[in-house]
């Protein structure tokens, strides 16, 4: 018996922090990325749930981090069933790429963030005392709307390597930067910093960056958000499955900041 369905559009936003609406982009966003392959009257053998309750599951998943085992009653099918709905729907959630790079008239912030991951093919030990992988995320200043996720690279790699190795430095286009200290050479804006033999900034350098500070910290507010998806908390997918969760979490906390 089915406990959990998309047509209770009241345990909707309990279970993937959307709401019906916004839930309802979701699907049609898989639909067209894919999920009209995967209908019940296309050729082979039919999916047990209907798209939007596979969609659900995957959303869920990411939203509480239940395991396979624990959802599976929850949706009336198999452990295995839940895991093969995961692992061909999971990528169909991720964030589209931009149709236009942004332009110099654009500001935005990158930083980087660290995802637990059993996975020790994509992490390392990490300054989080845990196996990590290290996911560069950029977002738009005004609206903390995510534009990309860069691929995943351990976790003791510095922001400055990954910033060119993850694919984030590609999808910045020719739009204004900020970023924090540790992004050097890389040619964003970062915050002053003393020179050799100085007691303090002047006072207009120390103006500056209290304003990039306060800028900066948008992406920060955005980890946090993104972050209420506990998946991030604790990947246990492997290979890609930490980019894919963690584009399809950008996802999502892009509809959830949409009217």
């Amino acid at each position: 018996m089915q406990v959990v369905t998309a047509q209770r559009r009241d345990l909707t936003e309990v279970f993937t922090g959307l709401r019906p609406r916004q839930f309802q982009r979701l699907v049609r966003a898989v639909h067209r990325n894919g999920g009209r392959a995967l209908d019940p009257d296309r050729p082979g053998r039919p999916w047990a749930l209907a798209l939007e309750d596979r969609v659900l599951l995957v959303a869920m998943y990411c939203r509480t981090n239940l395991t396979m085992r624990q959802l599976a009653p929850l949706f009336g099918i198999s452990p295995a069933a839940v895991g093969r709905i995961i692992s061909r729907h999971g990528p169909l959630l991720a964030l589209a790429p931009g149709k236009r790079k942004p332009g110099r008239h654009q500001v935005l912030i990158v930083d980087g963030t660290l995802v637990p991951t059993r996975d020790r093919t994509v992490s390392a030990s990490s300054k989080n005392y845990r196996y990590s992988a290290n996911l560069q995320v950029l977002i738009k200043a005004d609206t903390r709307v995510v534009l990309a996720v860069g691929r995943p690279l351990p976790g003791n790699r510095n922001d400055c390597t990954a910033f060119a190795e993850s694919g984030i430095k590609d999808a910045c286009g020719t739009a204004t930067v900020l970023a924090d200290g540790g992004y050097q050479g890389t040619g964003v804006l970062m915050p002053h910093r003393r020179q050799a033999g100085q007691d303090r900034l002047p006072d207009w350098k120390e103006q500056h960056n209290t304003s990039h500070r306060r800028v900066r910290a948008r992406v920060e507010h955005a980890f946090a958000r993104m972050k209420n998806w506990k998946i991030l908390r604790d990947c246990r997918l492997k290979g890609d499955g930490v980019f894919w969760a963690t584009s399809g979490v950008a996802h999502m906390h892009n509809l959830a900041l949409s009217h």
